[in-house]
């Protein structure tokens, strides 16, 4: 046998009482693995047994052991009747799998029941011993590692990055097998989660097998979700990015890879002939072969892929077009063999991204089937490969080769599924898509204009002549030499590099349409006929908002469409910036075909006046002061021919008319809104009423706050949940919408209110989820965010000061907050972060990837505190359980760490409430740059601070 599974259980403690008569417990364990189960003694009358048992051994296969989780019951016995389950702990035997992964998993587990929840701890011993395995032909993956950070692990570098790996496997759905006997809410639940527990490990074989067979050793950006179709059956889907990482030895410190900043008193677009402002918090090289450092020029600062030759810039400009046809040529020569150049990173090495196009996304209506065999998949993979065709087949669309910050997700409603997928349209450098060696391009010496300045990517890589979409083109702002587009649109993270102005925000679109309550066919032609349009308008309300804010460009695009019985609901959230290199976006002209009417122009006017006047406001907000561009430096301006206006909410007029509009770029630049009819100056008010935050509070998406330079080290964490009723509503387009944003709305304010004494502060990595759990509501999650505290006007800090008063609070902030006593005795502390790093320590020591499905059930729901009470006690409950599993590994830290989905369902007229929550994340070592040296003599130890009371959990 390749593999023997060695487990010990220790001691119990804090177990409920179950015999009512002694108010103690008769407590005894089985431990099962695959189809064998051991039993350890009964330890009588005690809510902390100490059973000490000796070691139950498992002897199995290696695909057995990263396909089944090892599976821990605790049962209450009884003499005279069933024993009674207290609680259950799942325990993924894949972290011990890894070549440079803890050898032991040891410590105390959560009890957790899924109807009472959390019901004590265990103290369990794992210990795997893997024999060599001589079958060329395994279906096993020890040894892949996996990470759910959406950049190249911290301590790593990427020798290879070979591309996109997806997966998906279905079955039947337990949920729905009830039919011929009463359902039962504890063994629906468990059936659930262990089938789940199995899919999952198989999902993640699996896709470790197709890495090895591409020549990786590791899955970066894994992404993993769940599809629960109803009767239709149970899937679960995996995409990531395949890579060959190699360990550092001697790893640097890292804190976040910051995007340089312009300061007022230096022009970007003149010429300068010293050198340049360095890249700041450089890591390390991703190079298999060779290092690559910035070099100084004598235009700009700029990236430099090859040693320079010394060419003039004449000659640079004759190269340009050379040298665009064969970084082309090898970008498509690297991924002609890929079916999908498709890469879930949003953060890469620096020279990795060469030019971005743009947003790239389709979506696709579906009636789900049955699933009648669940060994063949093929409906899903066709459906999902369908879209994917759809995506590449726009990147070509823009002259790019890839997609990079690609990501996929559903929404489903009975028998209609939302199949969705968006990424950003890239052309990469072919330096990191293949081996090396001696025909490998990366050694080849490529002309001088391969150097890449940090305003590269920007540039477009379609023809100016042939554009695929109507569009201003201006020369670059920063190098004077390639056109670039008016804004940018991306679903990637900004480059380190990047030069920006000023400081950057949080923007959201958000739209609700009602739609008929229909069936089948009928219901799904429906919703078909409406994406379009709202993918449109959330679209327009991005570009009106982001101009409002006087900024040029967006970066960590996410658009979520969620389909009910009755409406459809569009959230879309970015991080909005202005982009050095791009232009000025200008002003926005409110323009309208009326009769003569003065009161109305009276209007029209007071409206035009607000609008300056919030864009004025905005850029005093948020420091945004580009340099004055001079017109003789930006060359000859491009032929009138070529300039395209875009209107939004246009009327079908003629082209004489929309020329009377002076549309050009420069001081003069407008952005039209017109006015057709009402729901338009609805639009106008929305926009206007989008109140920006408190004095004092940024927030963004994106993991870095564009324009802010200096972090510290203390971190903390919040979640956020909230439920509004619709009954009460009068059910129009409007009034939903007024609704949808308020509930938004509030849920931000609510956590401005929360953390009030911490200003000024940033909230970053605020990603908003929508659902429609149940006809006429709608839940809104704010998952994971990180609040930022500042103690002067440049520095932020990440406060845990307030961790007693916000994680106590946030998960649901209306209604009754109760709190769960999980654990009476003192644990070490380990922290729970979004970032995919930690500030102001160094993460030495990556242990496996996190990867949680938890099912809540309550039949008392009023007396579990109502929705509020019952949602807070649960996420609460999860945090401590993920905690207790990185504990147990030798981890302290949890880095890139996500809730990605929580299904909420209830009966109010029935007290009764199910929750469905599925987490992952990266379980990590990190030390302080302050305990280096102290750790350069002992093993690191968990950190843990005295004023951090809930960022221990409870």
């Amino acid at each position: 046998m390749p593999g023997k599974l060695k487990v010990k259980i220790v001691a119990g403690r804090h177990l409920p009482v179950m015999d009512r008569a002694s108010d103690l417990t008769d407590a005894f364990v089985e431990v099962k693995f695959g189809n064998t189960t051991f039993k350890t003694d009964v330890f009588p009358k005690s809510l902390n047994p100490q059973w000490n048992s000796e070691w139950f051994k498992f002897e199995v296969d290696d695909e057995d052991l990263q396909d089944e989780p090892l599976q821990i019951t605790v049962l209450d016995h009884d003499t005279y009747s069933a024993n009674d389950a207290i609680g259950k702990v799942y325990i993924d035997i894949d972290p011990l799998l890894y070549t440079e992964a803890a050898t032991v998993i040891s410590g105390w587990f959560p009890i957790y029941d899924t109807i009472h929840g959390i019901r004590g701890e265990i103290n369990v011993v794992v210990k795997v011993d893997l024999f060599n395995d001589l079958n060329r032909f395994r279906q096993s993956s020890c040894g892949v590692k996996f990470f759910c950070t959406t950049s190249i692990p911290k301590s790593y570098r990427a020798v290879v990055i070979h591309g996109f790996v997806e997966e998906l496997v279905v079955n039947e759905d337990p949920e729905y097998q009830w039919i011929d006997r009463i359902r039962t809410p504890r063994a629906s639940n468990e059936a659930r989660q262990r089938l789940i527990s199995l899919m999952s490990g198989e999902l993640q074989r699996k896709i470790g097998v197709k890495v090895l067979e591409m020549r990786g050793n590791a899955v970066v950006g894994y992404l993993q979700c769940f599809d629960l179709e109803g009767e239709s059956g149970l899937v679960v889907r995996a995409i990531g990015t395949a890579c060959m990482l190699d360990k550092l030895s001697n790893p640097v410190s890292f804190g976040p890879a910051l995007p340089f900043q312009i300061p007022d008193e230096l022009n970007p677009n003149t010429h300068s002939s010293g050198p340049s402002t360095p890249l700041k918090n450089q890591t390390c090289s991703f190079s298999p072969s060779k290092s690559y450092s910035r070099q100084s020029s004598s235009s700009d600062t700029d990236l430099s892929l090859t040693p320079k030759t010394g060419m003039g810039s004449g000659s640079a400009g004759r190269e340009g077009g050379a040298f665009k046809a064969l970084l082309r040529q090898q970008t498509q020569n690297a991924l002609e063999q890929r079916e999908f150049p498709f890469f879930t990173l949003t953060a890469f090495p620096s020279g990795f991204l060469v030019h971005v196009g743009g947003v790239v996304s389709a979506r696709s209506v579906k009636l789900l089937d049955r699933i009648h065999n669940p060994d063949e998949p093929e409906t899903r993979d066709a459906w999902w490969a369908e879209i994917r065709q759809e995506i590449k087949s726009h990147a070509r669309a823009l002259g790019c080769h890839a997609v990079v910050g690609y990501s996929e997700s559903t929404s489903i409603c009975e028998e209609v599924c939302i199949l969705s997928a968006a990424g950003t349209a890239a052309v990469l450098n072919p330096r990191f898509l293949q081996e090396a060696g001696t025909e490998c391009c990366l050694e080849q010496r490529l002309p001088e204009d391969t150097s890449l300045a940090p305003c590269a990517f920007c540039h477009i890589p379609y023809d100016e002549l042939n554009m695929p979409f109507p569009a201003h083109l201006t020369l670059c702002y920063s190098c004077h030499k390639h056109k670039v587009p008016d804004v940018l649109f991306t679903t990637i993270d900004l480059p380190a590099d990047t030069p920006v102005v000023g400081k950057g925000c949080l923007i959201q679109a958000r739209l609700c349409r009602l739609k008929k309550k229909t069936q089948a066919e009928a219901n799904a032609t429906s919703i078909s006929n409406l994406l379009p349009f709202m993918e449109y308008e959330l679209h327009t309300q991005l570009v009106n908002k982001l101009k409002l804010k006087s900024m040029n460009a967006l970066f960590g695009l996410r658009i979520q469409i969620t389909v009910g019985e009755t409406m459809l609901l569009g959230l879309a959230s970015a991080t909005g910036v202005y982009l050095a290199s791009l232009p000025a976006p200008g002003g926005i002209h409110i323009a309208g075909k009326t009769p003569s009417d003065g009161s109305y122009e009276q209007h029209i006017s007071h409206v035009q006046k607000k609008i300056n006047e919030t864009i004025a406001k905005n850029k005093e907000l948020y420091e945004i002061n580009p340099p004055e561009v001079l017109e003789e430096t930006m060359g000859s301006p491009i032929p009138e021919s070529r300039v395209r206006s875009r209107l939004i909410r246009s009327q079908s007029e003629s082209s004489d008319e929309v020329t009377e509009l002076d549309l050009s770029h420069g001081k003069k630049d407008a952005f039209v809104l017109e006015i057709d009819d009402t729901d338009a100056m609805e639009d106008v008010h929305s926009l206007l009423t989008d109140v920006p935050p408190p004095p004092g509070f940024y927030s963004c998406n994106t993991e870095i706050m564009p324009g802010i330079n200096n972090w510290t080290s203390d971190i903390q964490m919040f979640t956020s949940v909230r439920v509004i009723r619709l009954s009460n509503i009068n059910l129009t387009n409007p009034t939903l919408n007024k609704s949808f944003n308020d509930l938004c709305e509030n849920l931000l304010r609510s956590l401005y209110f929360k953390l009030r004494s911490m200003v000024p502060c940033c909230l970053c990595h605020v990603n908003f989820t929508v659902a429609v759990p149940e006809d006429e509501s709608i839940q809104v999650s704010a998952c994971n965010g990180l609040c930022i505290r500042a103690y002067n006007d440049m520095i932020l800090c990440i406060s845990g000061r307030f961790a007693s008063s916000l994680e106590k609070a946030s998960p649901l902030a209306e209604g009754h907050m109760r709190v769960r006593s999980i654990t009476a005795a003192a644990s070490p502390v380990v922290k729970m972060t979004p970032l995919s790093f930690i500030p102001g320590a160094k993460i030495t020591k990556f242990l496996g990837i996190i990867n949680m499905f938890f099912i809540r059930e309550t039949t008392s729901l009023r007396e579990e505190g109502g929705v509020s009470g019952f949602l807070h006690a649960f996420i609460c409950e999860v945090f401590a359980m993920v905690r207790a599993h990185v504990a147990a590994l030798g981890g302290n830290a949890v880095v890139s760490y996500i809730m990605k989905q929580c299904v909420f369902m209830e009966n109010t007229n029935k007290n009764q409430a199910q929750c469905l929550i599925n987490v992952s994340g990266d379980a990590v070592i990190f030390i302080r740059e302050s305990e280096l040296e102290v750790a350069s003599a002992h093993p690191p130890v968990p950190a843990a601070h005295s004023d951090s009371v809930g960022d221990g959990g409870l």
